[in-house]
């Protein structure tokens, strides 16, 4: 489920005659309230909520309170009021450059862009979200709108890529791709399109995988993977210390010094001793499991 999902529920009109709310407007009850449910009849209607239990109405629809009608939304054979292009662009970390993807944009037409520096892992992008703000309110006052990315990669992968697409396309909104393996414009209802894009969800799975296994096979074969470690136990030790005292990574970071290798005597990154601490605690969990198994063995 989606927060949105009641804009494909509200798609359609309430067939039951003791409600009969028109498209855009939430369910009301007999009292003249709003419901505090959509009927099941209405919901229904929508293929993917066929075995839902149910949707309930938002809270910004006050469900309770008097019930009235809220703008419909236009007409799928109605003819649109100009169309839009609104792009959106996404580089994984602050070093990259967006130059190419906005070059990218520009000659596509595109007259709106919001970009951003952002990792695809993250659950919020506020760019993102703003580009998706715009293009309903544009498409909810009659104008086709089109949301146009670089690449497929820029938007997410697998089922990431499939929800964000079926919101849109709940919302009568399009979906082009510049350039990549789903280049063009899709119909994110279609089995191209969801196959694809779990495929595309899929390869980076497979790309880690494969790079594992060729790491393992070197240990295997005696052959050192990455640098010199930097970490030991004085360093630990120091660092449990400082964490005790609710100091940050990168405080943490500042005080420890890098006693081997060829780093000796700088700083760890904040990032090192994040993965030392870590692997220290699941060290520790996995220890305590295992002294738990053990008593609870006859």
């Amino acid at each position: 489920m989606h927060d949105d999902d009641f804009l494909r529920v509200e798609a359609h009109a309430c067939p039951m005659t003791s409600c009969a709310a028109p498209a855009g407007s939430p369910c009301r009850t007999g009292k003249g309230k709003v419901a505090v449910q959509y009927h099941t009849a209405r919901f229904r209607l929508v293929p993917a909520f066929a075995k839902a239990l149910n949707v309930p109405t938002p809270a910004l629809r006050k469900p309770g309170t008097l019930w009235i009608e809220l703008p419909r939304p236009v007409a799928a054979d109605a003819e649109p009021a100009g169309h839009a292009r609104i792009g959106y662009a996404r580089a994984s970390t602050l070093r990259q450059s967006l130059d190419t993807q906005l070059d990218a944009l520009k000659a596509a037409g595109v007259t709106r862009v919001f970009a951003e520096k952002i990792s695809t892992r993250a659950t919020v992008r506020p760019e993102l979200d703003k580009a998706v703000t715009l293009a309903r309110e544009l498409r909810a006052a009659g104008v086709a709108v089109t949301l146009v990315v670089h690449e497929h990669k820029r938007l997410g992968r697998g089922l990431d890529l499939a929800a964000l697409a079926e919101q849109l396309k709940a919302a009568g909104i399009g979906l082009e791709f510049l350039t990549g393996e789903l280049q063009g414009s899709h119909d994110p209802s279609g089995v191209v399109f969801t196959v694809l894009a779990a495929l595309s969800g899929m390869e980076r799975e497979y790309i880690r995988d494969r790079t594992l296994e060729g790491h393992e096979s070197a240990r295997a074969r005696g052959k050192a993977i990455g640098g010199a470690a930097v970490t030991d136990e004085n360093m630990l030790s120091m660092a449990l210390h400082l964490r005790g005292q609710n100091l940050s990574l990168r405080e943490i970071a500042s005080r420890l010094v890098i006693t081997q290798g060829a780093k000796r005597g700088r700083h760890p990154s904040p990032a090192t001793v994040m993965r030392m601490l870590r692997d220290h605690d699941t060290s520790i969990t996995e220890v305590g499991a295992g002294a738990d198994d053990a008593k609870q063995r006859p």
